[in-house]
């Protein structure tokens, strides 16, 4: 049960956000402090902001889940080095594959690795769609060889390399900066873009104060689902933000996730129950199969 405390002291209020957490038969209550004499208007914000730092994300996983986790990072950590580029080739056709796909491009899985490593141009297929899929390596490259960690310098780079060339011509003004138009997504509306700088600076905050307290799939996890509830660019959101999740994966020692395109309606609805419901649950545990199942280990 979530709530919201105030604390009078010396003529003052002192909201707090508390979330009762039961944990082996216990109670235990955890607090965020939100703010002194709040203006009702703001009191929903802070609450929000406050869920999110609470949620559960410290003891969303179960023991069995921790386990997991930890037994295939050993194993992924015994992976020789004498098959890495085989398993960089395998990995990087299918995550391109698959993560163009998604977003509707139609190269098959043995077009998309012929074109990448053969240098094999497929037929009857777009210009636009040929260089999503060359543009998704270069960004896949990029985040590998990359040493430093995620920043707004960081994300507008890999956005400009995912959508070089892609775009219709009124929207490259847009390619490698934060969107200046409004952008529709299904049923779901995202944010105005006059906010979108301050909810990423915002998401950035957090993902550099949990960074080193969180489970690292924990941190890809939530910093995905939000980074496409933002939805910060015109178009690659998703590109983009399935190879900022797998750089967070990578740099902590986990292997990457390639979701597969047929699995794509089923990530869309887990994914929309963590932003919108505040469940991040089911997509962790959509995560999780997806490694347990996956015998490619990258």
């Amino acid at each position: 049960m979530t709530y919201t405390e105030i604390q009078e002291k010396n003529g003052k209020k002192y909201y707090y956000r508390v979330k009762s957490i039961k944990l082996n038969k216990k109670v235990i209550k955890k607090r965020v402090y939100m703010g002194v004499n709040l203006p009702f208007e703001e009191i929903n914000k802070k609450e929000k902001n406050a869920d999110n730092e609470l949620g559960l994300l410290s003891v969303i996983l179960n023991k069995e889940d921790l386990k997991t986790i930890e037994e295939i990072k050993k194993d992924f950590l015994k992976e020789p080095p004498e098959n890495y580029e085989n398993r960089y080739e395998v990995f990087c056709s299918l995550f391109t594959y698959d993560s163009t796909g998604i977003e509707g491009n139609t190269l098959t899985l043995d077009e998309t690795s012929f074109l990448l490593f053969q240098g094999i141009v497929p037929k009857q297929k777009s210009l636009r769609e040929i260089n999503e899929v060359l543009n998704h390596k270069k960004a896949f490259d990029f985040i590998l060889n990359y040493k430093g960690d995620i920043t707004k310098e960081f994300i507008l780079e890999l956005h400009k390399m995912v959508t070089e060339n892609t775009l219709k011509q009124e929207l490259i003004s847009q390619i490698g900066k934060y969107r200046t138009v409004q952008v529709y997504v299904g049923s779901s509306l995202p944010p105005n873009p006059s906010v979108v700088p301050e909810r990423m600076t915002s998401l950035l905050k957090w993902y550099s104060n949990n960074k080193n307290r969180l489970n690292p799939l924990v941190l890809a996890s939530y910093f995905h689902a939000e980074f496409e509830k933002i939805h910060p660019f015109v178009d690659g959101n998703g590109r983009t933000g399935r190879l900022l999740m797998n750089f967070i994966l990578y740099k902590n020692r986990l292997p990457m996730i390639n979701i597969p395109k047929k699995k794509k309606f089923r990530y869309y609805k887990v994914l929309k129950e963590a932003q919108y419901k505040n469940n991040l649950l089911p997509f962790m545990k959509f995560l999780i199969k997806l490694l347990k199942e996956e015998r490619l280990r990258f």
